[in-house]
C-alpha cells in the first residue's frame, strides 16, 4: 500500500496531510503522522482517542465517561449528548443540543454549536462548526469555519466506495464513509452541501448554498462548480 500511495502522490497533490493541515502541536499530531492522505486515518480514530485519552494531564483533562474525557477549562451545556470515544480540549465550547455521536477528537479554542452533529472527526485548533451542522467522517484544518446549516455528505447515494477525483484522475479510499478534508483558514458558506470525498484546500472559500464535488485548490474561491477564482 505505501508503494501505490507514494505513485498517487505524483498525480494528486495538494491533497495531503502536511499540503492540508498545520497539525503539529495538536492532539491529532501523532496520529496524522501515520499516514499520506487524511481518509487514511479516518478508521483509526476512535482506537487513536483511547490510547490518548488515559495518557491526557488529569490536572487538565477530566474523564467524564466511558472514553470521555473533557479539558476542564471547555464549555459543555448540559443538554449536549456526547458519547466515546471522545476528547474535546482546552478552552473549546460545545453548546446546546450538540449531538458528538463518538470518535470525535475536538482540539482547542473550538466551538461546536447548537443542534451540530459530529460523527468520526477531527477538528484541529480553532475550528468553527457552530449552528445546525452535519460534520462525519471528516477532518477540518486549523480556523477551518462551516456556516450555519453547512453539512458534509459521507456516503454516497449508490452505496459504492468513495473516490477523489481530481480532474480526470481517481484515487481510490477504500471506504464506504468519507466525508470532507477541509484545510487550514477553508470558510464554507452557510446552507453549503460538500459531497463525499470533497477536498478543500488551505484558506480558499466557499460561496453559501454550494454543492461542492473532488478537490478545489488551496487559495481559491469557490463560486460553483467550474467556476472557481484565485483569491489575489
Amino acid at each position: 500500500m505505501p508503494a501505490v500511495i507514494s505513485e498517487r502522490m505524483l498525480i494528486l497533490e495538494g491533497i495531503t496531510i502536511e499540503e492540508l493541515f498545520a497539525f503539529r502541536g495538536t492532539l491529532a499530531e501523532t496520529l496524522l503522522q501515520t499516514a499520506v492522505y487524511p481518509f487514511e486515518v479516518l478508521p483509526k480514530i476512535g482506537a487513536f482517542i483511547k490510547e490518548l485519552g488515559p495518557r491526557l494531564d488529569p490536572a487538565v483533562y477530566e474523564q467524564r465517561g466511558d472514553d470521555i474525557w473533557i479539558a476542564r477549562s471547555a464549555r459543555v451545556a448540559p443538554t449536549a449528548s456526547i458519547t466515546g470515544p471522545c476528547i474535546i480540549g482546552e478552552d473549546s465550547e460545545v453548546r446546546h443540543c450538540a449531538f458528538i455521536r463518538g470518535n470525535a477528537l475536538i482540539g482547542e479554542n473550538c466551538v461546536v454549536g447548537n443542534s451540530t452533529e459530529l460523527k468520526n472527526v477531527i477538528l484541529l485548533h480553532t475550528v468553527q462548526v457552530p449552528h445546525y451542522n452535519y460534520v462525519g467522517d471528516s477532518i477540518l484544518g486549523v480556523r477551518a469555519h462551516l456556516g450555519a446549516g453547512a453539512i458534509t455528505s459521507n456516503v454516497k447515494s449508490d452505496r459504492t466506495l468513495v473516490v477523489i477525483r481530481q480532474g480526470e484522475e481517481r484515487l481510490e479510499t477504500g471506504l464506504k464513509k468519507v466525508g470532507a478534508m477541509i484545510g487550514d483558514g477553508v470558510e464554507i458558506g452557510c446552507g453549503s452541501v460538500l459531497n463525499p470525498g470533497v477536498v478543500i484546500g488551505r484558506n480558499t472559500h466557499v460561496y453559501p448554498l454550494s454543492s461542492v464535488r473532488g478537490v478545489i485548490p488551496a487559495n481559491s474561491i469557490y463560486k460553483k462548480q467550474g467556476e472557481i477564482a484565485e483569491i489575489r
